[in-house]
């Protein structure tokens, strides 16, 4: 049986649902979910591999003012994961219009000259039929898309219309992962993002986004009784020492809630009981700094 392989690119105004998105359509929790900006930081690759095709779907950062040598990163992740791809997946809110944003994104993948599937997410926040109607013509106005599809994420509702659209695009050939993969992540990397989830989610009203999570060390072991045990030491990075304090809380409540809930989470993903210890160190400004950036996995460069 012969193989083929489609590329399809992410876009969208942050927020907009991108990896609740690429986490639906590879069935597993790759990406950050969070309705705080700038949650995702930098290209995740999702695979999912049915039949004859592999899906590698790139999910990307929103677009961000530059304020930081950071926010440069993030947008040049956006750019450079475009190109070379087979289609793209434009994703918008449905119940918002169409802005200066989205007509220029727009005109970025136009240039690129690969079709683009437009995906209007959310639609279980409409019960009117006229009014995703009205969405759908409103973007239509701005570019002939391949195919427009209402989605709703949440309610896993168009996912496999997603897939069959997207489908249409493949091109023969050998698939670039092994059949089971569903990420190009490192399972560090992969463990640290889920730990900078429940930071998030934790703090989500006062947490600075100048934070950043390392996995220093994993390792398994086996307990007395003879359990398989996974043991990650991970590092939460702060710009402020204001911040460190806010991280670990008053007694070390808050980086206990963070670290019971990553736990829980680790153990779910990995299957294996995890011993998670979290240590909180500052690293003034490191949002500015090119080699902490890189350090960090935050840099496309090699």
């Amino acid at each position: 049986m012969s193989s083929r392989t489609v590329f399809a690119a992410i876009a969208g105004r942050a927020n907009v649902g991108k990896s609740s998105l690429i986490n639906a359509l590879v069935g597993e929790r790759i990406a950050i979910v969070s309705g705080k900006p700038q949650t995702t930081r930098t290209k995740i690759t999702g695979i999912l591999t049915e039949g004859d095709i592999q899906y590698v779907f790139i999910d990307t950062p929103g677009i961000q003012k530059v304020r930081n040598k950071l926010a440069t990163h993030m947008n040049n992740a956006v750019r450079d994961s475009i190109p070379g791809t087979d289609a793209a997946l434009l994703v918008a809110d449905i119940t918002a219009e169409p802005g200066e944003f989205e007509e220029k994104l727009i005109n970025a993948l136009r240039s690129e000259g690969i079709p683009v599937i437009l995906l209007l997410n959310k639609t279980d926040l409409i019960t009117d039929d006229e009014k995703k109607t009205a969405a759908a013509e409103k973007y239509s106005s701005l570019y002939d898309f391949a195919a427009v599809l209402p989605i709703s994420v949440l309610k896993r509702e168009g996912i496999g219309d997603v897939l069959a659209e997207t489908a249409r695009f493949a091109k023969e050939g050998p698939h670039y992962y092994p059949d089971d993969k569903f990420t190009d992540q490192p399972e560090e990397i992969l463990a640290a993002e889920m730990i900078r989830g429940r930071l998030f989610n934790a703090m989500y009203d006062e947490i600075p986004h100048g934070i950043a999570v390392t996995v220093e060390k994993m390792s398994e072991s086996v307990s007395g009784k003879g359990e398989d045990i996974l043991n990650i030491d991970a590092v939460i990075y702060c710009e402020r020492e204001s911040h460190k304090g806010m991280v670990i809380g008053k007694g070390g409540a808050m980086l206990k809630k963070i670290g019971s809930a990553a736990r829980a989470d680790l153990e779910e993903f990995f299957e294996i009981r995890v011993n998670l210890k979290l240590w909180v160190k500052v690293k003034e400004d490191w949002r500015n700094k090119e080699s902490l950036i890189r350090s960090f996995g935050l840099s496309e460069k090699d």
